[in-house]
């Protein structure tokens, strides 16, 4: 996506002072793409993001009917958000071959109540605005092998892009017997995700659909970790999950 495309409030020009004041004050690191991260309630994020998280915090007001799909990157985030948006449409009657989702993203196409809204901020970062609130929140788990590609370091020492995934996984099972959250680990909906019929024009509005996409594939980490890269992981996942009962 051209940069100039971007809407103004993602840019990193667009942070209020108070923002820039606060980034001065947490601890900074600098991820494998030579991104600026801050580390904020336990979470790391780029400036921008941060500024997009105090704006939630501050001034988000949850409609009773809302749906949060909340998840760490990578983990089928836009799968989840086009079978619930599929879902939510079966009642226009819309043709097969007419469908919204064939042309665009399930990121996009609504606009009306209910309200369906995806975000990879942890629970814990929206607790406080959300409590009370009878919207519903749904969390999705994938394998965190799967959820690796290419950053391996740092996902595992956590200074990643709304990292570290064992802060969103832990709070997330923590958070599972709210009377309005669920946890979905995605494997578990793999023979219902083999059937749902998506965009494969390799566009949404122009964007390249693998920002959104890469293979969904289940045990497609076998492919690219090490046996020395696989233990690695599983003794930082026994210990960072341990007493969660979340098992990969």
């Amino acid at each position: 996506m051209d940069l100039k495309e971007l809407p103004s409030n993602v840019g990193d020009d667009n942070i209020s002072e108070e923002a820039n004041s606060l980034i001065s004050s947490l601890p900074l690191c600098t991820d494998f793409q030579g991104k600026k991260l801050c580390n904020y309630q336990g979470c790391w994020y780029k400036y921008n993001t941060l500024q997009g998280v105090l704006n939630f915090q501050r001034g988000f007001e949850p409609q009773d009917t809302d749906i949060i799909l909340a998840s760490f990157p990578k983990s089928g985030t836009t799968w989840l958000k086009a079978l619930t948006s599929a879902l939510m449409e079966r009642s226009k009657n819309h043709s097969f071959d007419h469908h919204p989702l064939l042309s665009d993203s399930p990121h996009g196409i609504f606009s009306s109540l209910p309200r369906l809204f995806s975000t990879h901020m942890p629970l814990h970062a929206m607790h406080e605005t959300l409590k009370g609130s009878p919207c519903k929140i749904v969390y999705l788990c994938r394998n965190v092998k799967d959820t690796l590609i290419s950053t391996f370091e740092a996902f595992c020492n956590g200074t990643i892009y709304y990292g570290p995934i064992w802060e969103h996984l832990s709070l997330a099972i923590k958070s599972r017997d709210l009377r309005n959250s669920w946890v979905v680990l995605l494997p578990r909906k793999k023979k219902i995700m083999d059937c749902l019929e998506v965009n494969k024009t390799k566009i949404f509005n122009k964007v390249d659909r693998s920002i959104f996409f890469r293979k969904g594939e289940v045990g497609d980490w076998k492919n690219y970790l090490t046996p020395e890269m696989e233990n690695k992981l599983d003794m930082i996942i026994q210990e960072k999950l341990q007493g969660s009962g979340l098992k990969f």
